[in-house]
């Protein structure tokens, strides 16, 4: 039996970092709040602010989610993104995947070492481009502090907060802004 270069070891090899990815992703979505954090705190008024900002600005997460989370984007030229209103990620999903991404699904990674070494289950960015899975660069990347905060502003205003609406558009901006107007009292 001849194999070629690589032969089926790699393929095997592959797959299996593939699944590590999955399997991490899920255990993530599973464990809650990262290890160290008590999952019943409350984010503070000034971490949830940052990671608003976060959110519009650094990460840039509404050109892809809308601007309220809901995957509505009004720019054409960026791919939709889930709708994290609705998402069964669990804390520490939503923080891995805001870590590692989401190869060949569009979801960067803005973690700057992701797939460098184990932080996303030990694949490595060799691993993906030997499956051929895309990752895009990100608006920029973000501090695992800057993680953190971006989680806590999605679990105070979006995540489980069910579809936007009048009510929950003038609580998330703070005040009756223009864009409310587009939800009926």
């Amino acid at each position: 039996m001849t194999r070629s270069p690589g032969g089926g070891r790699a393929w095997i090899r592959s797959l299996a970092a593939l699944g590590a990815v999955v399997v991490g992703a899920a255990l993530w979505t599973a464990s809650g709040r990262a290890a160290g954090q008590d999952p019943a705190a409350e984010p503070n008024a000034n971490d949830l602010a940052a990671g608003l900002r976060i959110y519009r600005q650094k990460a840039d997460c509404q050109a892809c989610h809308g601007w309220a989370g809901d995957g509505r984007n009004m720019d054409t030229q960026m791919p939709s993104g889930a709708n994290l209103r609705t998402t069964r990620l669990g804390r520490a999903g939503i923080v891995y995947a805001i870590k590692c991404g989401r190869p060949g699904r569009e979801m960067p990674a803005f973690d700057r070492l992701a797939y460098t070494d184990d932080r996303c289950n030990g694949t490595t960015r060799a691993d993906l481009d030997r499956q051929n899975l895309r990752l895009p660069d990100p608006a920029a990347t973000l501090q695992p502090r800057e993680i953190e905060q971006l989680a806590d502003f999605l679990f105070a205003k979006v995540i489980g907060k069910g579809p936007m609406d009048h009510a929950a558009c003038v609580e998330f901006w703070g005040s009756d802004v223009d864009v409310c107007a587009e939800f009926p009292d």
